[in-house]
């Protein structure tokens, strides 16, 4: 299989990321947070999501984060939403583009979402319908695709059904997430052959966290199964709730300093992203997970000029 030349990185920091700090984190912060990676030339920022403040209190001022961005032309800014409230909400603050979720195993869909995978896709299609109706792009999130902290491992064949259904209800594409981080490469090669035998290699993306650090191994073995767009987080912020034991998605940085290195263009540039992720962990009071951009800062500082 050839690797592609270009992969396009969906930044979910702002989102995936913030939503797990225990401390509140100011618009203001969220804001410059949201331009600087746009900035950097990622090409789409999930910038929010409007889902319930009593399960979720990090982003119940994704309304005001929306108002406020000065969104750059050619950046997708991207907001989670679970159902029509939601969507009704996200509609009102003018969002283009929303991502929906749902869970290939069933105990993360009760624990997550307190209801069943069938009920999960029939509270979506509706969100689907109206969404498409207004002209807004829906991207689907399918979580578990490894391994489900209470489920335990996952058939791939539960994955692909899953991915399936949410094409079906229109989404554009689908992002296939290793949640609790325990997918090795011949885990997600097995997945990424089960889902391609029915649904196009260009309408799949691949989301990793970092738990057992095979995030970076699984995006090599993903790009050569010719998957091409990838979500990761700057600085490698975020985790799962619900999830017991989840680290942080997979760094922007890390994932940069891979693709640059194999000579696949991402359009981003990767010592901006490692400025600002060494800027919001500052912030946020929190270790940079990012392996390689805690080495460009350092290098950076000590005048050194290796770096891609």
């Amino acid at each position: 299989m050839k690797m592609p030349e270009r992969v396009k990185i969906v930044e979910v920091g702002p989102r995936d990321g913030l939503q797990n700090e225990s401390a509140r984190v100011p618009v203001a912060v969220k804001v410059e947070l949201i331009e600087r990676l746009a900035k950097a030339g990622l090409p789409v920022v999930e910038a929010g999501a409007f889902v319930s403040p009593k399960w979720v209190p990090q982003m119940a001022d994704s309304a005001e984060v929306f108002r406020t961005l000065q969104k750059r032309p050619g950046t997708t800014y991207s907001t989670l939403i679970p159902n029509l409230r939601g969507l009704e909400a996200a509609i009102a603050a003018g969002v283009s583009e929303i991502a929906v979720f749902v869970s290939a195993s069933e105990g993360f869909s009760l624990k997550n979402i307190a209801c069943s995978r069938a009920e999960s896709l029939a509270r979506l299609r509706d969100v689907c319908d109206l969404a498409i109706t207004r002209g807004i792009r829906v991207r689907g999130y399918v979580s578990c695709i490894a391994g489900c902290p209470y489920d335990g491992e996952v058939p791939p064949s539960e994955v692909a059904v899953m991915a399936r259904e949410l094409l079906a209800m229109g989404c554009y594409e689908v992002s296939l997430g290793d949640t609790i981080g325990v997918g090795t490469a011949a885990q997600i090669r097995n997945v990424i052959g089960e889902v391609t035998t029915t649904i196009p290699r260009e309408r799949i993306a691949m989301h990793f966290h970092d738990t057992y650090g095979q995030g970076i191994a699984n995006v090599l073995a993903s790009i050569e199964e010719g998957i091409a767009t990838f979500d990761s987080s700057v600085a490698g912020l975020g985790g799962c709730p619900y999830a017991p034991g989840a680290s942080g998605n997979i760094a922007t940085e890390d994932l940069l300093y891979l693709l640059h290195g194999l000579g696949i263009s991402t359009g981003a540039d990767l010592q901006a992203v490692a400025e600002t992720g060494g800027w919001i962990s500052d912030i946020l009071g929190r270790r940079n997970e990012s392996r390689a951009g805690r080495a460009l800062l350092a290098q950076k500082q000590t005048g050194g000029q290796h770096g891609r």
